[in-house]
């Protein structure tokens, strides 16, 4: 376990880097933005894409593994939403807080998931990523959607929402990359090499930018509302994930880069969904900071455990 801490602990050093960046006069708020909008639009979608046409699915047994991604998935959301009249009645969390709850229980930073199996693991790991955010995206955002729409506001653009949605350049780079395996001869050799160096930067200003987004303050008023969805996205959702996949008879590393797929915490990206419909977004910021500081204890004990089991 102590091998594998050290090996994941250069990433969350990079989002510390960030944090402390965020705190400096370095750039403005503005500019902060501006790394945020160019990691969404460009950056991530470019690594996607360029991990998609180069990975090699080779015996993965991709049918099992992508049923017990999306097994997980809707199992965690049965098991948030049956959540609702525990806290209902007790005044613990607003329906908005509650809209957040389910989402940082589901939702995952897929570029932490990179930048470990990149770090860690031979490019299989990569390519699972990859196409395991490409599987889940499309449902989680769906999923998301409605359920901060019922307990949110009900004055949201749901034009304007549905067609973020659509037009998600994290789907779209995935889809793009999909399309290119199919079609003959390839990507032009400089243009693949242009898009190898912009995906190459991905990791890097998407570490520093996730770093920057978080609220650190935030950790040090935990409730229970709070504990709620961490201890769900960081140890439920992994265990699940790793039972639903061995049961199926994925084994050795494959199974592994799933669980690594699940033991990432939740995604920032959840935070804009939450403002646009009128959920608690200060809610879910302070759900994903905590996340992102104990993951890195998390994700090394769920690698092991893991890695063990795959060997067994």
């Amino acid at each position: 376990m102590l091998a594998i801490f050290e090996s994941i602990l250069p990433i969350f050093l990079i989002i510390v880097l960030g944090n402390l960046l965020r705190r400096t006069s370095i750039t403005s708020d503005d500019g902060w933005r501006g790394l945020e909008q160019v990691s969404y639009w460009v950056l991530y979608p470019t690594l996607l894409f360029a991990t998609i046409i180069h990975a090699d699915f080779s015996g993965l047994r991709l049918d099992a593994m992508l049923i017990a991604l999306l097994a997980t998935i809707a199992i965690m959301a049965v098991l948030v939403l049956g959540s609702w009249p525990l806290w209902r009645p007790s005044g613990a969390a607003t329906p908005g807080e509650f809209s957040s709850m389910f989402q940082s229980a589901l939702r995952w930073n897929g570029f932490i998931a990179l930048a470990v199996a990149q770090k860690l693991f031979p490019p299989a790991a990569s390519a699972v990523v990859a196409l395991a955010m490409a599987v889940i995206i499309i449902p989680l955002n769906v999923m998301s959607v409605a359920v901060v729409a019922r307990f949110g506001s009900r004055d949201a653009d749901w034009g304007k929402v549905m067609r973020a949605t659509a037009t998600n350049p994290l789907i779209v780079g995935v889809a793009a990359g999909i399309v290119l395996r199919f079609l003959p001869g390839g990507l032009y050799d400089p243009l693949d090499e242009a898009i190898g160096l912009i995906a190459s930067a991905a990791i890097g200003m998407g570490l520093i930018s996730v770093g920057a987004g978080l609220r650190t303050a935030d950790m040090f008023r935990p409730r229970l509302a709070i504990w709620f969805p961490v201890v769900l996205k960081l140890a439920v959702l992994p265990a699940i994930l790793c039972l639903i996949a061995y049961g199926l008879g994925v084994r050795g590393p494959e199974l592994v880069y799933l669980v690594l797929c699940g033991a990432v915490p939740t995604a920032m990206n959840g935070y804009m969904l939450a403002r646009q419909l009128g959920g608690d977004a200060e809610f879910y910021a302070a759900v994903t900071t905590l996340q992102t500081v104990l993951a890195v204890l998390t994700m090394p004990a769920a690698l092991a455990i893991a890695t063990q089991l795959s060997s067994g």
